[in-house]
């Protein structure tokens, strides 16, 4: 207790040369209440700190609390469309889009030539009906919110039809089932978790059936003997029916896959050529966005599904607005080498490589030694599922602790470099580090290893 009884009260620490230096820089409010929690830390534990420790452990408190959560990391995982990540790294003129927009008012929602309100998912509407051939369209806040507000203003209290091998679970538990649940409509199943017929879908046609949805496998594969209905004879049992077809597209690429040497991702403009009535998909995804979730199709459906009051829950901020429009921008004007995820996918073999052996001579200079060796890099984002590229990858073995400390030790770094952990060796993928991070990953290497 008489130990206790030497603490300094607030009031006398807020008036030492510390603190007035602290509060020039944070301000008094944020220094005030470091102050109390790390006197309460001292009264707690019964031991007062000697004065620069506790004004140390100040300083350090603070700078934890401004420290940004969300912060830029350089990924070398080989993953290109990381969602922990944040999927698709934004081009250059969407990023200045957005800063241009954040820091000034908008158009959001006001049209400048008749100074009437307008409805902000107009705004990329000509943009995307140009690009994809839709009808109409309609932008909300990522795909999986599309899919719920789509079956919720065209299917509540109706039925459905799925083939059950496309009940699927992406990541952060984004079952199919629940969302068909949660929206009110009755999923109806059918064929098996490897075939699927079209006379199963006819047969389970019923007068409270309203449409046939079509899911995307996302991130998993089903092979050797399996059966699924392409779209068009989809296409054709809805119309036969009276019923809608609606495509849970996902990847939301618009541009063919197959000329980069990859296998064939579907295509928003495929889906609706093919007879969809309305797309759901991501614009983070293979369109190398924001996240945002596109409907595209009938306009008497997008209009219906945007007049629903769960439009207004999941609609985008102007930011979005702002980003997805400088990116269909460089696809309106076949920009597609300033998208960065293009760049990654279309990098050679060669291209990888080289750079590959350019860190490892980097960091020789630096006496680091690492290897270069074959591996393969993901496309990733539940885009491509299966598809693999190959690259080449830096590989470190660390020369104390094990591959699990230099992993975090580079995570701990500033910026983050992200890689990952193959037979106890660090590996370092170039695909997916960014032009300008070079410097980054070597000096993170670097310091690790000392």
């Amino acid at each position: 207790m008489d130990t206790l009884r030497a603490l300094p009260s607030v009031h006398q620490l807020l008036e030492e040369s510390e603190a007035v230096a602290m509060v020039s820089a944070h301000g008094r409010p944020l220094v005030r209440f470091a102050v109390q929690r790390v006197l309460d830390e001292e009264r707690a534990s019964g031991a007062v700190a000697e004065p620069p420790m506790r004004w140390a452990r100040v300083e350090r408190l603070i700078r934890e609390l401004r420290r940004p959560r969300l912060r830029p990391v350089v990924n070398a995982t080989g993953v290109i469309l990381h969602t922990n990540l944040g999927r698709a790294p934004l081009a250059r003129a969407a990023a200045e889009a957005v800063a241009r927009v954040a820091s000034s008012y908008s158009t959001v929602e006001f049209d400048p030539l008749t100074g009437r309100r307008g409805r902000r998912h107009d705004l990329l509407g000509e943009l995307l009906r140009y690009l994809t051939g839709a009808e109409a369209t309609a932008v909300v806040n990522n795909c999986a919110a599309a899919v719920l507000l789509m079956l919720t203003a065209l299917a509540r209290g109706k039925e459905v039809i799925v083939a059950r091998g496309e009940l699927v679970e992406i990541g952060g538990g984004f079952r199919m089932p629940e969302v068909m649940r949660l929206s009110g409509a009755r999923m109806v199943e059918v064929g098996t978790t490897n075939r699927t017929r079209a006379e199963d879908y006819a047969a389970a046609v019923t007068p409270k059936t309203v449409a046939i949805m079509k899911v995307h496998a996302s991130n998993f594969q089903v092979v050797g003997f399996t059966e699924s209905v392409e779209l068009k004879p989809l296409a054709a049992i809805a119309r036969q029916h009276q019923l809608w077809l609606l495509h849970d597209l996902g990847s939301g690429a618009l541009l063919d896959t197959t000329t980069y040497g990859l296998a064939a991702e579907p295509r928003v403009q495929d889906s609706l050529l093919s007879g969809v009535d309305l797309v759901a998909a991501s614009a983070d995804k293979l369109l190398g966005g924001p996240q945002a979730g596109l409907l595209l199709g009938r306009a008497d459906l997008v209009e219906r599904v945007m007049k629903h009051p769960l439009a207004r829950a999941v609609r985008v901020d102007k930011l979005t607005i702002a980003a997805l429009g400088a990116t269909l921008d460089l696809y309106l004007t076949q920009s597609f080498d300033e998208v960065p995820i293009w760049n990654m996918l279309r990098a050679s073999a060669d291209s990888v490589r080289r750079r590959a052996q350019a860190w490892q001579s980097r960091l020789a200079e630096l006496g680091v030694a690492a290897d270069v060796a074959a591996a393969e890099s993901t496309v990733g984002g539940g885009s491509l599922p299966g598809e693999r590229l190959p690259t080449t990858v830096v590989a470190i073995t660390p020369r104390q602790g094990g591959a699990t400390d230099l992993l975090a030790r580079l995570r701990a770094h500033e910026p983050a470099v992200i890689g990952r952990i193959v037979e106890e060796r660090v590996l370092l993928d170039p695909r997916t580090v960014l032009p300008g991070e070079d410097d980054a990953v070597i000096d993170a290497v670097a310091g690790s290893m000392s």
